[in-house]
């Protein structure tokens, strides 16, 4: 049995039985999210819609909308082991599955009324791939991510098609597949496509707005198109699942770029310890604090998509071998003696003290905790200093050998050439790192007292408090998550009276993800609060 498979046997036992608080932190994070109403750019000026669809147009000839609305109660809203089965039913096939999604995308994605602007590119093969998977024997299993359509962030390297990190610079970069890449692949996942992103994962031009990229254009909140912000940096990835467009998508995360697109576009996101998943083949922002992890619309298929990703990487210095921990109590499925921290600053949010309510009636104890006001000091410099050094890497080993550019000062040149068009709200973050001459000595000295910082300020009640876990929303206390290497799981947790979702997010201590899946799960079916975007059913 592969390591981590507990994670999928854990929530099959419990089934089978059943803005930013810290506004220092959030000024310093990559991933803040920025709040606009009007845009400088809508849509993509590099994507040729005809070109995008012409692959598909022979098989989307006949899945008519009278075949699309029969099967949206068999896809729609539906957890992985829910479509496995009705596969085995024969009820769907992988086929009908794919061509669901990308009529919806089709329909939806992009130049209407309606359009969100997700996906940058579709894999031209994936409908023949999809045929191949029903000749295949099914999974014995439903928790399998065999014949499911995934969608990448275009931060992450896929065999067939560009990744591009949104940039212009990059749209010739047909590179192979990221590592996490091959995982899914070898446990039977289809790559549907790529997704928008916050152009090179929102440490680019500073004063934009988060869904924005040179190709992709600018990403939409299916719950408030052109209202409520997306979320950065993985906004294509959050808004794709929120909106169906696929079974899951896989995002990225700095600080943030999981947990707010996902809170913001009410889905299940989780931002993994780092070394869990390898970053190998994934444009970088920095190897000290970069992860790519799962999103997606539940916390089973979360668990799934997880579990299908995780491996050794040798080429990846950060990536460890996980060892599972005892199965004892996984079928429990109550927070019976369960200990959280709850920030006593956010109690004025009526839903995170629903959230607690719910918590407790699950047998959980709520501790009213302080914030401590510990500093995050060089946070950008961390990523100015990283990036500095791990783009050129990725740019050497892992991109195309045809692209010229090889660092950030290459790009910052192959944009003035057309700025208007590459890069129109300025390129600002990348001057900064530009800027940055700190030594190597430098870098180790923020990094130190970042991590030092950062598990003081969850370790610092955990221990008074023996708890378990902390609870926060959003994005609000990812910061400290990031350089505390703590993972951190956002579960939708309602809606404000202007219909802008919100997150409740579970943080734990490092490698603890099966426990933050178990109480995630527990709350998810407590509390019962995603409702899919009403103008996207």
């Amino acid at each position: 049995m592969k390591n981590y498979l507990l994670i999928a046997f854990l929530i099959l036992c419990i089934v089978s039985k059943a803005d930013a608080q810290n506004q220092n932190v959030a000024k310093q994070s990559a991933d803040t999210i920025k709040d606009f109403r009007e845009f400088k750019v809508l849509d993509s000026k590099y994507i040729d819609n005809v070109a995008l669809w012409a692959p598909f147009n022979a098989d989307l000839k006949d899945f008519s909308e009278a075949t699309y609305t029969a099967l949206k109660p068999l896809i729609l809203e539906q957890d992985i082991p829910t479509l496995q089965n009705n596969i085995a039913l024969g009820k769907l096939t992988y086929e009908k599955l794919v061509l669901f999604y990308l009529y919806r995308i089709r329909k939806f994605d992009r130049e209407n009324k309606l359009s969100l602007n997700a996906v940058i590119v579709l894999n031209p093969t994936v409908v023949e791939e999809a045929r191949q998977k029903d000749k295949q024997a099914k999974p014995l299993l439903g928790f399998s991510v065999f014949g499911m359509p995934i969608l990448l962030k275009d931060n992450i390297n896929a065999a067939g098609m560009p990744t591009t990190a949104g940039a212009a610079a990059l749209q010739e970069n047909m590179a192979e597949d990221a590592f996490i890449v091959k995982q899914l692949k070898n446990n039977g996942a289809l790559i549907l496509g790529k997704a928008n992103l916050s152009e090179w994962a929102y440490f680019f031009c500073g004063d934009c707005p988060s869904g924005y990229s040179a190709v992709g254009g600018q990403t939409l909140n299916p719950y408030g198109r052109r209202i409520f912000d997306t979320g950065g940096s993985s906004s294509g990835s959050g808004v794709a699942v929120a909106a169906n467009f696929c079974v899951a998508a896989v995002g990225s995360e700095t600080s943030g770029s999981i947990l707010s697109p996902s809170s913001q576009n009410s889905v299940v996101g989780l931002k993994p310890t780092i070394g869990l998943l390898s970053r190998t083949g994934i444009i970088p922002i920095s190897s000290t604090l970069d992860t790519p992890g799962p999103m997606t619309k539940n916390v089973i298929d979360n668990a799934i998509i997880l579990e299908a990703m995780i491996g050794f990487d040798k080429e990846d210095s950060a990536s460890v071998k996980f060892e599972s921990e005892s199965e004892s109590n996984t079928n429990n499925t109550s927070l019976k003696g369960k200990r959280f921290g709850a920030f006593k600053g956010l109690m004025e949010d009526s839903l995170y003290v629903e959230a607690l309510s719910k918590l407790k009636n699950e047998g959980a104890e709520i501790i009213e905790i302080e914030q401590q006001q510990i500093e995050l000091p060089g946070f950008i410099r961390l990523l100015n200093l990283d990036m500095k050094n791990d783009l050129p890497v990725y740019l050497e080993k892992y991109a195309n050998e045809a692209i010229s550019v090889k660092s950030v000062e290459d790009v910052m040149e192959f944009n003035k050439k057309d700025s208007l068009k590459s890069a129109p709200y300025g390129q600002a973050l990348f001057q900064g790192i530009a800027d940055d001459k700190g030594s190597l000595e430098d870098l180790e000295r923020i990094k130190d007292t970042l991590s030092t910082n950062g598990k003081l300020f969850f370790e610092g009640p955990m221990n008074k408090h023996n708890l378990d876990g902390i609870l926060s929303v959003n994005n609000f206390h990812a910061g400290y998550a990031a350089v505390a290497k703590y993972p951190a799981m956002t579960v939708p947790m309602g809606y404000q009276k202007d219909g802008k979702p919100r997150g409740l997010t579970f943080i734990a201590k490092p490698f603890q993800e099966k426990y933050l899946l178990h109480w995630a799960y527990v709350y998810e079916k407590a509390s019962n609060k995603r409702t899919a975007p009403k103008n996207y059913n």
